[in-house]
């Protein structure tokens, strides 16, 4: 089984962004998490692996391919679900995934029909394959999206955002089948939802402001804050005056009042109760450059 091993990647757009820097990570079959808050470089290198764009400098390799210098054959052996899925707006499901068979050199009309209906019934979709795509909710469009990422064996799948806007049922649903697909390939899940990548990966990496600033395992992550997390709810009006005086790594209503969450290497008095840490904990900590 191929390893991806991207090494010092940089990238900075013509306005001065500087969407990738020095990027290093080392992924092998499985899910691998990669999370990080809106424009913090995420879909930025989930383009450039995908060959959609070139990189300023650095390396990225897929077993024996160059996939910066040889972004042919990385096409050969590529899934690849953007954040933004569209589709033309009459074509059936089934009518998709023949075309983007045809796309990848499936020329043969027999075998490309059975990859079809093989692919229809591995993401539940058999019984809609004559119904426009258009036509679809979120979900179903998510698993026709994973279904043409799925043509041609890839070794490596890139899923850009793939949970967001999906009710709780069609979330439980894309869960399943992309942990079915990690079992046999490399699966990069790219998303700032923290339950995502809690959920279904064993390895993980966060992004901020362009840079890696966490990579391992979310159960080390999560060790590392044991003892350090401090919850309270307080009332609205307090709110300044605790981020004043407290490392105040989140909050969030709870029951119409704010809960907070502090961030402190002993107890910090004045009503906190210590909880065990989360990976949304984690998130913000690495986030602010804890």
């Amino acid at each position: 089984m191929s390893q991806l091993k991207i090494t010092n990647l940089n990238k900075t757009y013509p306005n001065g962004t500087k969407a990738l820097v020095d990027v290093n990570l080392e992924l092998s079959k499985g899910m691998f998490g990669l999370l990080g808050p809106n424009g913090a470089g995420k879909s930025s290198l989930m383009r450039t692996l995908a060959t959609l764009q070139e990189a300023d400098s650095g390396t990225a390799t897929l077993g024996d391919i160059d996939m910066l210098g040889d972004p042919q054959s990385v096409r050969k052996i590529l899934g690849y679900l953007p954040q933004e899925f569209g589709v033309y707006p009459r074509i059936t499901a089934a009518q998709l995934l023949d075309h983007v068979a045809t796309l990848k050199g499936i020329l043969n009309k027999k075998e490309r029909n059975e990859l079809v209906d093989y692919l229809l019934q591995k993401v539940n979709l058999y019984n809609e394959r004559n119904k426009s795509v258009k036509g679809f909710s979120g979900g179903m469009k998510q698993r026709v999206g994973i279904a043409q990422a799925l043509i041609g064996n890839p070794q490596l799948i890139i899923v850009d955002e793939p949970t967001a806007g999906l009710d709780p049922g069609e979330r439980n649903r894309f869960h399943n089948l992309l942990a079915e697909v990690g079992e046999e390939v490399i699966v990069i899940l790219s998303t700032h939802i923290v339950d995502d990548v809690r959920e279904l990966c064993t390895d993980m990496a966060i992004m901020n402001f362009g840079r890696i600033v966490y990579n391992g395992q979310p159960a080390d992550a999560l060790s590392a804050l044991n003892g350090k997390i401090w919850r309270k709810v307080i009332e609205r009006s307090e709110k300044e005056n605790y981020q004043n005086n407290y490392n105040v790594i989140s909050d969030k209503m709870v029951a119409g009042r704010p809960q907070i969450h502090v961030l402190s290497d002993a107890d910090p008095g004045n009503g906190f109760e210590e909880v065990p840490p989360n990976l949304e904990d984690v998130f913000f900590v690495r986030c602010q450059g804890g």
